[in-house]
């Protein structure tokens, strides 16, 4: 061993916490070896432990008085004059070298007195080498020797699941669209990735290897139009869309009713599906415009002393969404009489025709091909749906929901997620099952609908991929700013973890608490990376890696408008904008060919 290398010994060792003694050789904290300038004790930095035929290498956590041994500490207070001018630090073991293989983990334990090294260029080509080109995606360069490139293992990062943790302005969505287009850039004729995009940041960095899905598409761009059919959607999410306090008995008063509706579905359709099994939460379809005039007719009528003659003025029209008119009912004892046995929620229903009425809410209950009659029957079901989103020939789909009004985006992603997890694990035995086909699934914006302690259907839909996803081959890759706010069960499931600029402490705090122990000084690096920088690790790396990502080509745009050019643009005629708003506005829509 190059005696040039060796920087101390080793004192103490506490499981794979090693304490070591630099030695009083050691004439520079930045030897010359080989040309080549090296810093003893940089925090994240590896050295190596001989050990015959093996080498362990460890990860400097600690230097300085916080790592001399607690036993040195006590002498200490005698006077330091005892212990020598000596200097001290701490490193965790993670891997072992044998031959010119690299594992991580060690198969044995150094013992004190055992003398530690520096880690050289040719080590660290050992370190980082050895990845089998099929199964691994290069993402950027190590940021401690920029010649050697960066690698995840793409297996381990779609079955155990992965979280990009950055603040705002650290390279979140740069290190999304690089990992995306190395995926890609492997011409896998099968791979599926489907991006969940809160604000429409991708559309243009992954032109080209994506189908995008949106509201209000732009087909002359090649986006597509995006639907999700309210009647996908399970009871309590579509329920909670609308307006107006429920009491129990009236949320199982709807519920029976849809259940109904479902079942006449079911039978005037000739669908394969056993009556028995159809609940109101059966991706089934049901005419709204049916359910919502049922129930309001049923609400308003008004009936003579046989309590079966109705006082009809005008029947409605369920397509229109227009109530029937009945005379209303006379005072005291005089006809006509009121439905006694109506359930007093006409409050509901007005929000439900408001609902359906909304521009905004377009794609769920005017969804083209989808949109069942009234008899329920659609053009297209959900296996049409379902081959737009996971079956096209490009790599990745691009889910955008920034046209999704803020109260239901929650919801939706939730739905959505739902959808696709319910497809996948029914067709587990499928071509098209996830064992078969695994589908890597980006939440971008993550923290927003998937907080910690809510009970929504986003949060229960993610913890249940989180947890058994791998089985079914769905893999997740949350995305977020602010990991103090995701559910802490979903965080530690993921196996690989790239943390990059953080400033926030709480933030970085919750990172600890997902990683090992021994490895958690290294998130107080956080702070000081540059933008782009990260840290990986986990399952995805063989060992613990502070690396530089490459700079994507077409970066993710801010949906931000940029005041100082918007305001040089001349203003328009003020008075016929504003007559203009104010009729979209009462109209519920978003533009004016919007019908």
């Amino acid at each position: 061993m190059n005696k040039q290398t060796e920087i101390g010994e080793i004192i103490n060792v506490n499981g794979n916490l090693i304490s070591i003694q630099l030695s009083d050789n050691l004439k520079s904290n930045m030897p010359v070896i080989d040309g080549i300038v090296y810093r003893v004790g940089q925090i994240g930095s590896f050295l190596k432990i001989p050990l015959g035929y093996a080498n362990l290498y460890g990860i400097v956590t600690q230097i300085g008085a916080n790592a001399i041994p607690d036993k040195l500490k006590e002498l200490l207070k005698e006077g330091y004059d005892k212990l020598g001018n000596r200097q001290y630090l701490n490193l965790v073991l993670v891997g072992e070298q044998t031959g010119v293989k690299f594992d991580r983990g060690v198969s044995q334990s150094p013992t004190t007195g055992d003398k530690v090294h520096l880690v050289t260029i040719n080590d660290l080509e050992i370190i980082y080498g050895g990845f089998d080109e099929k199964n691994s995606i290069t993402v950027g360069n190590i940021s401690v020797s920029e010649s050697l490139s960066a690698k995840i293992d793409l297996n381990k990062l779609v079955s155990r699941h992965c979280a990009i943790l950055g603040s705002t302005g650290s390279g979140k969505s740069n290190s999304v669209v690089v990992l995306l287009n190395a995926i890609a850039n492997k011409e896998f004729k099968s791979s599926r990735i489907l991006v969940i995009d809160p604000h429409g940041e991708y559309n243009d960095s992954l032109k080209g290897r994506s189908n995008v899905y949106k509201i209000n598409a732009n087909a002359s761009l090649g986006e597509k139009e995006l639907f999700i059919p309210f009647w996908a959607l399970p009871f309590h999410e579509l329920i909670s869309i609308f307006s107006g306090n429920l009491s129990d008995s009236n949320q199982d008063y709807l519920r029976s009713k849809i259940l109904e509706l479902k079942i006449e579905t079911v039978v005037k359709n000739k669908m394969q599906v056993e009556k028995e099994i159809v609940s109101a939460d059966s991706p089934i379809p049901f005419s709204m415009n049916q359910f919502w005039f049922d129930l309001d007719d049923y609400e308003r009528k008004t009936y003579g002393k046989d309590k079966v003659t109705e006082w009809l003025i005008k029947k409605g029209d369920p397509e229109k969404l227009i109530s029937s008119e009945y005379t209303p009912a006379g005072i005291g004892s005089s006809e006509p009489y009121l439905n006694n046995n109506r359930k007093g929620i006409l409050g509901f229903l007005d929000s439900v025709r408001v609902k359906m009425k909304d521009s905004r809410y377009r794609f769920m209950f005017k969804s083209g091909d989808f949109n069942p009659n009234l008899s329920g029957k659609t053009k297209k079901d959900l296996n049409e749906l379902l081959i737009g989103w996971l079956g096209n020939e490009k790599p990745i789909t691009i889910l955008d929901l920034s046209g999704v009004p803020s109260e239901i985006t929650s919801s939706i992603s939730g739905t959505l997620l739902k959808i696709i997890y319910d497809a996948l694990f029914w067709g587990q035995n499928l071509s098209i099952g996830g064992k078969q086909q695994p589908l890597l699934i980006i939440l971008e914006e993550a923290h927003t609908y998937l907080k910690a302690g809510e009970n929504s259907v986003s949060s229960r839909t993610v913890q249940t991929i989180a947890k058994e996803g791998r089985k079914y081959g769905v893999g997740l890759v949350l995305v977020t700013q602010r990991p103090s706010e995701l559910d802490e069960t979903v965080l530690s499931q993921c196996g690989t973890m790239i943390a990059l600029r953080m400033n926030n402490s709480k933030d970085r705090g919750h990172i600890k608490s997902a990683i090992q122990d021994e490895l958690q000084t290294m998130i107080d690096l956080l702070p000081s990376l540059r933008t782009g920088e990260g840290i990986i690790s986990g399952e995805g790396v063989r060992i613990p890696s502070r690396v530089k990502f490459y700079k994507a080509s077409n970066t993710p745009k801010s949906s931000d408008p940029l005041a100082s050019e918007r305001w040089r643009e001349e203003k328009k005629d003020i008075a016929n904008e504003y007559q203009k708003l104010l009729d979209l506005w009462r109209n519920q829509k978003l533009k004016e060919n919007n019908k």
